[in-house]
């Protein structure tokens, strides 16, 4: 979902930007970055950050809710709610840090059981 917001946010700063006759190397002098910066924002190879998205409203001259303009009721939902579905960001817990650095101290024969294991229990032997 994270991703599909920046692809998002992407395409409404490369369209302002457009509207307004700005090359992505103006933006970015306007900005303080170097233009492959933007160029990452529009393609959604990087996140904009709110600082960010606050300083580029700014130079595009439009409030900060118009890169969110065009958002599903969903996607809404999710942002508000904090993160993925269901509102919670599996990767951001710290149980599944605490598992993951517990899964790589382990030798390589006992990270193949304990995943074997996994996979069982989970009735999937394909995942």
């Amino acid at each position: 979902m994270s991703k599909e917001i920046d692809i998002h946010l992407g395409r409404r700063l490369r369209r302002r930007r457009r509207l307004l006759g700005l090359t992505q190397q103006q933006l970015a002098g306007a900005c303080g970055v170097r233009f492959q910066q933007i160029q990452k924002y529009e393609c959604a190879a990087n996140r904009m950050s709110a600082a960010r998205l606050w300083q580029l409203s700014e130079v595009l001259e439009v409030p900060v809710s118009y890169f969110y303009e065009g958002l599903s009721a969903e996607q809404r939902q999710q942002i508000e709610a904090g993160g993925e579905a269901g509102g919670t960001d599996m990767m951001a817990r710290k149980e599944t840090r605490d598992l993951i650095q517990a899964y790589y101290q382990l030798g390589e024969r006992p990270r193949r059981r304990l995943l074997d294991l996994a996979k069982s229990l989970n009735g999937d032997s394909e995942i």
